[in-house]
């Protein structure tokens, strides 16, 4: 007997549900992730894997909000449904399930939101090779799904419950293993580290690295209630937190990641938390790489710093900077790339303590605190020591919430006119007053002007939120947080007006 079965090509399902692709993933509201919408995608994402044999195994982790165990359990009934055999590693960091999925040669699926509030999730796919890229996006959005009519309510709920299988926790002790064996026995003892623990999926991978390389360690603010702590736009509260912690306990330093575990929090010994592509640069220097890749968001410290034969900038998202990476990898020993939000991709294999770190494409956060420490160590300086060895450059960032997509596209299209000389002209008609002459501009993602004073400013609409962001750049931090103020007060009034 013929099953019957209804056709839902993913473009379609991307318009109708609201959850679609963002620059590492699919992610929505949670009410709007319906069995039936994470079922669908895990479904079109296996379909493209070709090389996929009936048995084959395919591994899944989550991070620790709400909605994350239960999607997990419909991720794991596409894959049965499939003929896989799907494999619980549990609540892991995502650069642990992808770090796993390539040892194992099989791909993997990490349900997370990352940084964004518990309201929403998404899910993260990996192949065989690691992160899916753009190439990859494309493929699973023009699949077709054919769902069994007997599948899911009227409501997109699965009719049968989904189970998650016992959980395996090989993928979480070999991430923990990585950084062990490599990092020299007892290299940070007599270091004074805080982990801020929140409800970050990296919390106790992190207290067994770190006290296993022979660092004290003083859990802070564990949560059993989610906390969506973005790196790029830490809370007031969190700058609070951290600067008591620090006077309280003496801390050398203080560590916390994301949600899911790739992207760090790292302060100094004064409670000061870095910028992550400050920290991606120091991460870096440590591991004295050839080329560095990192998006046109990050500060410009990292070419003004020589310390590097080659950087490359891309457009912003995991995807493009794994690709760039790529190709310089033909000619380069030791090639990294970071994101603005300080997580590191390991674009190559990295030779140190006579020891090898297998290469490692995604977002990662824990090699991030480990590789500064051990630079502090090297260079027998504090970490506000290593800041203030770098480039005077500092970068503010900030979003404005609620804006609408449409204007922030119909602002920034305004800036890029067809030749150069408009767009300065537009440009300096809405930012003069506040940034002076414009000389250059880059739209490689967004739009980022640098101006005469050597001041820049990039604006870019989110590719998953109503929102608006602007970064600023300026020689010294005072400067370049008054620009963003200035340019913040900007976009209100841009937002009021459209209203």
């Amino acid at each position: 007997m013929t099953l019957k079965t209804k056709s839902t090509s993913v473009s379609s399902l991307m318009e109708v549900s609201g959850v679609s692709f963002g620059t590492s993933g699919v992610r929505g509201l949670v009410v709007d992730m319906s069995d039936e919408v994470c079922w669908v995608y895990t479904t079109a994402f296996l379909q493209t894997l070709t090389q996929l044999r009936a048995g084959d195994e395919i591994g899944i982790a989550g991070d620790l909000r709400n909605s994350s165990e239960h999607i997990m359990a419909v991720v794991a009934q596409a894959i049965t449904d499939k003929g896989f055999k799907a494999i619980n590693y549990g609540m892991i960091p995502s650069p642990a399930i992808a770090l796993y999925g390539l040892y194992q040669h099989c791909p993997t699926i990490m349900v997370t939101g990352s940084h964004i509030p518990d309201d929403r999730n998404g899910i993260k796919f990996n192949t065989a090779n690691g992160e899916i890229l753009k190439a990859d996006e494309e493929k699973i959005r023009s699949q077709v799904v054919e769902i069994p009519v007997n599948k899911f309510s009227s409501d997109g709920c699965l009719l049968a419950t989904a189970i998650l299988t016992a959980l395996d926790n090989t993928a979480e002790q070999h991430y923990i293993q990585r950084f062990i064996n490599f990092f020299p026995e007892n290299c940070l003892q007599g270091k004074r580290i805080g982990l801020y623990e929140h409800s970050s999926v990296a919390r106790d991978c992190l207290k067994i690295i770190l006290t296993t390389l022979g660092a004290e360690v003083t859990s802070l603010a564990r949560s059993d209630v989610f906390v969506a702590v973005d790196t790029e736009a830490i809370r007031m509260e969190d700058i609070i937190l951290a600067k008591q912690w620090v006077e309280e306990y003496q801390f050398d330093c203080l560590i916390s990641t994301d949600g899911d575990g790739d992207r760090p929090l790292v302060s100094d010994e004064n409670g000061v938390w870095l910028r992550g592509d400050i920290a991606g640069l120091l991460c870096a220097k440590y591991f004295n790489a050839d080329a560095v890749v990192t998006p046109v968001s990050s500060n410009s410290a990292l070419e003004h710093s020589d310390y590097f034969t080659q950087t490359l900038r891309t457009r912003i998202g995991s995807p493009f900077v794994i690709e760039a990476m790529q190709k310089l990898a033909k000619d380069s020993k030791i090639v990294i790339g970071y994101e603005a939000n300080g997580g590191v991709l390991q674009g190559s294999d990295i030779h140190k303590h006579g020891q090898i770190l297998a290469a490692l494409p995604t977002r990662d956060a824990a090699i991030v605190p480990l590789a500064i420490l051990m630079l502090t160590l090297e260079k027998q300086i504090t970490i506000s020591g290593l800041l203030a060895s770098l480039p005077s450059r500092f970068t503010v960032s900030d979003r404005l919430k609620n804006f609408p997509t449409e204007l922030s596209k119909r602002i920034l299209t305004e800036m890029l006119a067809a030749d150069n000389e408009t767009n300065l002209t537009n440009i300096e008609a809405k930012l003069g007053k506040i940034a002076g002459k414009p000389l250059a501009v880059n739209n490689i993602d967004g739009v980022r002007i640098t101006f005469a004073n050597d001041n820049i400013i990039h604006f870019r609409a989110s590719g998953n939120a109503p929102e608006l962001r602007c970064y600023t750049e300026a020689d010294n931090v005072v400067l370049a947080q008054q620009l963003n103020n200035d340019c913040m007060q900007l976009m209100r009034s841009w937002q009021s007006s459209a209203n």
